[in-house]
């Protein structure tokens, strides 16, 4: 029987759910009080350096049952409550009635994978006459530097895990996958992959040719349609994400759990990007963002982004300036005369201003006038007013007072340039290039993997 996960045969027994939503009631019954990044990232424990504990004890044979079978391997439902508590220690959500379900997913394509996962590479082991499989040494180092990256020692780290119901085995298990997957992917694949000078060149030409729009700083999570059973299923899953983040969840640590991407490792981070580096639904909605939003659900060709705008910046053609003002306040309905005072207050400012240096000095005796910095703004940005004066005046030069709806204003012109946003260079094009395509052969390896397994899940 070779069959997919999502449509694997069901043979749910009413004690067998009992038994798995037992293990997940349980790993919710006290605070969560281990937020993780993720398993590679800062943590926060109430207790930062908790009390030794045992780890939790297996069930009896009456409670553990089978939760899926990948080709004659067993994951039983204890191994899937104690991956669901590791997703809710180190994702920083909070678990509820709704989202538990989407643990339980996303633990058991996690667990299933990684069995795909080891039982390739101890196939390939016996192939190739050499070892694969990450050692103990190798966990154990692993551990460690996650320790000492949240300032403990490798015993605190884990005793803090296990606080949370979380057996030191279980987060073994998932560091040996993943470190054993990743350096077959870069071994096998990495030394045979060549980014040519033509790739390069191209990125380069449409990066020159995006010079002058928007780039825009983000960062990503991409639920993969085809892993987790459809779009559908992946548009609902990152509905809960998106709310779970708005309630406070820590993006790099939903990135790192949930995300297919090859950006997952470094927290989603994708850094600065230009129109028509992502896929054209993702610029569109960049377009419609501001600096510290996140997106909704964003549908796309065989998955679901959802996006964090970290910062925007403005093309490398158009004009920076920095501003101070002096100003006096006045509403829009305000009288001739009142208007008419605060231009010849604001005109004789002036005559004493020599520049963007002594603007706010000046200005502080001057009963009724407010100055201050207004910083750097992209000159197309700037309101209609501001904006002709600005394009006008030269550096250190103050306008004339302006009339807007808030008041009178003098502005001074302390800075102008051209907006030069960085362009990755050369070496960065071509790791950038080389990340991606090593993300997609594993991406395909493991579509392979999947298709050819036998796969029963027992769980609905």
């Amino acid at each position: 029987m070779i069959s997919s996960m999502m449509r694997a045969r069901n043979v749910t027994t009413p004690a067998v759910r009992a038994a798995a939503l037992s293990f997940l009631l349980l790993a919710t019954a006290a605070p969560v009080a281990l937020h993780a990044q993720d398993l590679r990232g800062p943590l926060t424990v109430n207790d930062p350096a908790p009390p030794a504990q045992t780890e939790p004890a297996r069930p009896t044979a009456l409670t553990e049952s089978v939760a899926a079978i990948v080709n004659d391997q067993i994951i039983s439902t204890y191994d899937l409550s104690q991956r669901v508590k590791l997703l809710i220690a180190t994702s920083g959500i909070q678990p509820t009635q709704q989202n538990l379900p989407q643990f339980e997913q996303q633990a058991l394509i996690s667990l299933i994978d990684e069995h795909l996962q080891i039982q390739e590479l101890r196939h390939q082991e016996k192939e190739q006459k050499f070892n694969i499989i990450a050692s103990d040494q190798d966990v154990d180092d692993a551990i460690a530097d996650m320790a000492k990256q949240n300032n403990m020692s490798a015993k605190q780290f884990l005793a803090a895990l296990a606080a949370q119901g979380v057996g030191a085995e279980t987060l073994r298990e998932q560091l040996r996958a993943e470190l054993s997957w990743r350096d077959w992917i870069r071994g096998r694949y990495g030394s045979r992959l060549r980014i040519g000078e033509d790739q390069i060149r191209a990125v380069q030409k449409e990066l020159a040719a995006n010079a002058s729009k928007p780039q825009y700083e983000i960062s990503e999570v991409l639920i993969d349609a085809n892993r987790v059973g459809g779009m559908q299923t992946a548009m609902e899953g990152a509905k809960q994400l998106v709310a779970q983040l708005q309630k406070g969840a820590p993006f790099a640590a939903v990135a790192r759990q949930f995300s297919a991407s090859a950006t997952a490792a470094n927290g989603g981070e994708v850094g600065w990007v230009s129109p028509g580096e992502m896929p054209p639904q993702v610029d569109a909605a960049l377009a419609e963002l501001r600096p510290g939003q996140l997106s909704q659900p964003i549908p796309v060709k065989d998955g679901v982004y959802i996006i964090y705008l970290q910062d925007k910046r403005s093309g490398a053609g158009d004009t920076m300036v920095d501003l101070k003002q002096a100003a006096v306040a006045l509403p829009a309905n305000a009288s001739a005369g009142e208007v008419e005072a605060a231009r010849v207050k604001l005109a004789d400012l002036k005559l004493k201003i020599k520049g963007c240096g002594d603007l706010e000095q000046v200005a502080k005796g001057v009963p009724g006038v407010v100055a201050g910095d207004l910083g750097e703004a992209d000159i197309k940005d700037l309101s209609p007013q501001f904006r002709d004066a600005a394009e006008h005046l030269k550096v250190g030069q103050v306008s004339d007072p302006i009339r807007t709806n808030v008041g009178l204003h003098l502005i001074a012109v302390c800075g102008k340039r051209l907006a030069s946003g960085a362009t990755p260079d050369h070496d960065q094009i071509e790791n950038r290039l080389y990340g991606d395509q090593l993300s997609m052969i594993s991406r395909r390896y493991m579509r392979d993997l999947r298709s050819a397994a036998t796969i029963e899940t027992r769980l609905q």
